[in-house]
């Protein structure tokens, strides 16, 4: 059967450049020369400021249920009283402004109001101080940072955080709430703009730090990655020049990515200042008990670009299937879908499909990028069609992709006008992330779509750090097998980790996801213990027969599992096993459940689900 054709769209053709290397690898880069970026951020919204100054800029939640909206021209008068304030505090640049919340319109505005007079700022993850047991992070970015000023939202809310860990006496702002001695937000939008604001953002540069961002690693502390203006915006510029469709109507986006990391913050919010676009900031997240809030703004704003993590769309999916009224919203005005920060399971890429198809009688194109925190973060972009996941693109305008061979596979390292200066305070971390010709280490494996024709783009090839080898010698190459493993075992699986390092076979630890795993038991509801629901025949079951025929499409060694266990508790952010966008820490799971690694490996356990 003929599948039904994509939305038209304009975007760049599929084109690559390929220069092979005495060492058997490749360097790839792009055909387009990478135009003229802007200066800065701040050139963004003043240009808007003056060109639509009446557009819809950002806009959240109000507590009575509608929407708080601010206009370019209003964003410009904001941020300029931001500038002053912050001038009049003396602050230093040595010492970033520490955020701790969420994303909402008065971050938004402290965070340009701060890159306006060319001081930085940290956003740090909202994880940290609202589900840590011990903040035992945010004391160590706290002592990096050094900061004079921190923001938390709402002051009753962070008030724990805010007593237990040491700010070194910084000032303490809030937008609600604030507690004894801190400072109004509104007060700082007060403040009268002088020239001194001008003088202050006529002297900031592309080499000006914009931000620092703090990368969860893949052990240890947060590193705090330095996000220069040239990063941002040589990395804007060459998303207009692949996807030229975001510069010939406003882009507008409902999203929930925190802004703590490079994928919200500096894709997605950058994205639509640079293009004059709307961002509806999505109080919802892929959890239980607030996805719900997200499918209600998704039902009521029709969105052009939709941005998303696979645990996202695992979550909104269902919702989308059931809903006429939100599917009519969602598809309405929608020109891509857009997915990263790990790959897309090909069976949640194919019910999208689906219900694109059944919505406006075409599909919609799918896309992705690759990157990291470290490259601001597009290095390679989808700007072409694609017919399944797991393709990440070609390589943006500007940046150039080593493909390096190391055990079998090819490591990939990156060099740019986006990627990083290095790491704030840690000159030991920034030596140890270039190689000798400069290019940066990602750690990152890819290889090509079709040996024989580079310009249909890399394959996402898994973490090098996470592939290990059994005691037969054979290596077991978990990205591609995790990938697979997820779509044999849904709904039952919402993530996994794949064990058998230095083993005879391997295993495969499962997250469960406790909606799909509801949705298997007649009896069962929301309020169902986890553990009694993952104990129930029914979802063993289904488990069981899912990663059974995957066997039997994959039963060399390296490829076929032996043993499952599903998890009654789920990963920890105080334990670094995920991020606050769902994305799983391999190492660090197997590091801190080394006895359920071990359960798997027993013959006696009845937990364990036998599958070859």
């Amino acid at each position: 059967m003929t599948k039904a054709g994509f939305n038209a769209l304009n975007m760049a053709p599929a084109d690559v450049r390929v220069e092979n290397t005495a060492d058997g690898g490749m360097i790839l880069r792009s055909p387009y020369e990478l135009g003229e970026p802007a200066r800065c951020l701040g050139d963004m919204l003043v240009h808007w400021a003056g060109k639509t100054p009446d557009a819809l800029f950002l806009a959240e939640r109000a507590p009575d249920g509608g929407w708080r909206k601010v206009t370019y021209a209003q964003a410009l008068g904001y941020v300029r009283a931001v500038g002053q304030a912050l001038l009049d505090r003396g602050l230093d640049a040595e010492r970033p402004i520490m955020i701790l919340s969420g994303n909402s319109v008065d971050i938004a505005l402290l965070q340009l109001g701060a890159m306006h007079v060319g001081l930085p700022s940290s956003c740090i993850s909202a994880a940290y101080s609202l589900m840590s047991a011990d903040f035992g992070k945010l004391k160590f970015i706290a002592e990096l940072l050094r900061p004079q000023m921190v923001y938390a939202a709402d002051g009753g809310a962070f008030a724990k955080a805010l007593s237990t860990v040491d700010f070194g006496g910084a000032e303490v702002v809030s937008s609600s709430n604030p507690g004894e001695g801190a400072t109004s937000f509104a007060s700082l939008l007060d403040a009268t703009p002088t020239d001194a604001v001008d003088a202050a953002f006529a002297a900031v540069t592309p080499d000006s730090i914009a931000k620092i961002l703090f990368t969860s690693g893949s052990t240890g502390q947060p590193k705090g990655v330095v996000n220069s203006q040239r990063m941002l915006c040589s990395n804007q510029q060459a998303i207009r020049q692949l996807w030229p469709f975001v510069t010939e109507k406003p882009p507008v986006i409902v999203d929930w990515l925190p802004w703590s990391h490079t994928f919200g913050a500096n894709h997605n919010f950058n994205m639509m200042l640079n293009n004059g676009g709307s961002i509806y900031i999505d109080g919802g997240k892929p959890m239980p008990g607030l996805v719900e809030q997200t499918v209600a703004n998704l039902t009521e704003v029709p969105s052009t670009i939709y941005f998303n993590v696979p645990r996202g769309f695992d979550m909104v999916l269902p919702f989308l299937e059931r809903d006429a009224a939100l599917r009519e919203t969602f598809f309405k005005d929608l020109d891509v879908i857009f997915y990263a920060a790990t790959a897309l399971p090909q069976n949640l890429w194919e019910r999208l499909e689906k219900i694109a198809v059944e919505t406006r009688g075409e599909r919609v194109r799918m896309v992705s990028a690759w990157g990291s925190t470290e490259t601001a973060p597009l290095s390679t972009s989808v700007h072409y069609e694609i017919e399944r996941a797991g393709v990440i693109g070609l390589p943006a305008p500007g940046t150039a992709i080593k493909m390096v061979p190391n055990a079998g596979k090819f490591e990939v390292r990156i060099k740019g006008p986006n990627v990083t200066p290095g790491y704030w305070k840690r000159d030991d971390l920034t030596a140890e992330a270039f190689d000798e010709d400069g290019f940066y280490k990602i750690g990152d494996a890819v290889k090509l779509e079709d040996p024989d024709d580079p310009a249909k783009g890399l394959v996402f090839d898994g973490r090098v750090a996470e592939d290990f080898k059994l005691l037969s010698g054979t290596w077991v190459h978990v990205g591609k097998l995790r990938i697979e493993a997820l779509a044999a075992g849904a709904p039952v699986i919402q993530d996994a980790v794949v064990t058998g390092h230095d083993r005879e076979d391997i295993g495969l630890l499962v997250f469960p996801n406790p909606a799909g795993c509801a949705s298997l038991c007649e009896d069962a509801g929301a309020d169902t213990p986890l553990p009694e629901l993952i104990a129930r025949p029914e979802v063993r079951d289904k488990l069981a027969a899912g990663l059974r025929a995957y066997n039997d499409a994959n039963p060399g060694n390296s490829t076929r599992i032996r043993n499952a266990l599903i998890l009654s508790t789920p990963p920890g952010i105080d334990s670094n096993e995920i991020t606050d966008k769902g994305y799983i820490n391999q190492r660090a799971v197997l590091e801190n459940r080394a006895d359920q690694v071990a359960r798997l490996y027993g013959d006696t356990d009845p937990d364990v689900i036998e599958l070859a």
